[in-house]
């Protein structure tokens, strides 16, 4: 038997008390304890489980009647058979009720994650980046065959040239060695720029890839960009023998593959 809750006894028996002393007698208090439809219009209960109860009690009383035919026939032929009508399921003081159980609508809900733009590594991403590599390296390979690399010549260690520069991609070092101490320009300043690139993710956690809902990842690529840009620019093409700077105008172009 399901157990009543204590709030719910509680609510009964003032309701109860209620109904008693508006009455001003016991008996009909006496009548409220023992009546169900009482009892039930007290404690505020849906008719529709009122009726629902009604029409239980009412065929278990059914049930009741046609088990005792059988047992007053066989009294009657002499024979001892002892049964008991089965007792209809009832609460504290004879009262039938069924109690809903309050289920909150987000436990029996099916509810589904919203869908998010996500590629798989594999197949997808790598594949494409594949075929990208094999794209590149044709291109190479069939840019090699036509064109010829621009070699110099033997190099000299008796001759050193003037200006004598390092490749392009390594013109903004050079060029920042110029300007800055060997420790600021080589260690400092890269330093504090890898850091600040590997930091960014970190800092920047806007998953969306709309350029005007990523200014700070845009600010920093291109505020990188340009700087490294104008040092390499200045160093290829502004910078002559001793590497002065000279205006290529002027002075002629000093930039070499």
């Amino acid at each position: 038997m399901t157990e009543i809750p204590e709030h719910l006894l509680k609510r009964a028996k003032e309701a109860k008390e209620r109904a008693a002393a508006a009455s001003g007698d016991a008996a009909p208090a006496a009548a409220v304890e023992s009546t169900p439809e009482q009892a039930a219009a007290a404690s505020k209960i849906p008719q529709h489980l009122l009726d629902r109860a009604k029409a239980a009690r009412s065929q278990a009383a059914g049930t009741a009647v046609e088990a005792a035919v059988p047992v007053t026939a066989a009294a009657a032929s002499g024979g001892a058979i002892a049964t008991a009508a089965p007792n209809a399921p009832t609460g504290p003081g004879g009262h039938t009720q069924r109690l809903l159980t309050v289920v909150k609508s987000g436990s029996i809900q099916d509810v589904k994650s919203a869908p998010v733009d996500k590629v798989h590594v594999w197949p997808h991403l790598l594949v494409a980046e594949f075929v990208a590599a094999l794209a590149c390296t044709a291109f190479t390979l069939i840019f090699s065959i036509f064109v010829n690399a621009p070699l110099l010549e033997l190099a000299d260690f008796n001759a050193t040239p003037n200006p004598s520069k390092a490749p392009w991609y390594f013109l903004g070092l050079q060029e920042l060695l110029t300007m800055f101490h060997p420790m600021v320009a080589g260690v400092t300043l890269p330093g504090f720029a890898l850091i600040l690139l590997i930091l960014a993710p970190f800092l920047d956690k806007n998953p969306s890839n709309k350029p005007e809902k990523r200014k700070f990842a845009i600010s920093i690529m291109t505020v990188h960009l340009m700087f490294w840009t104008v040092l390499v620019m200045i160093g290829s093409f502004f910078r002559g023998p001793g590497f002065n700077f000279v205006f290529p105008w002027e002075a002629g172009l000093f930039f070499e593959l």
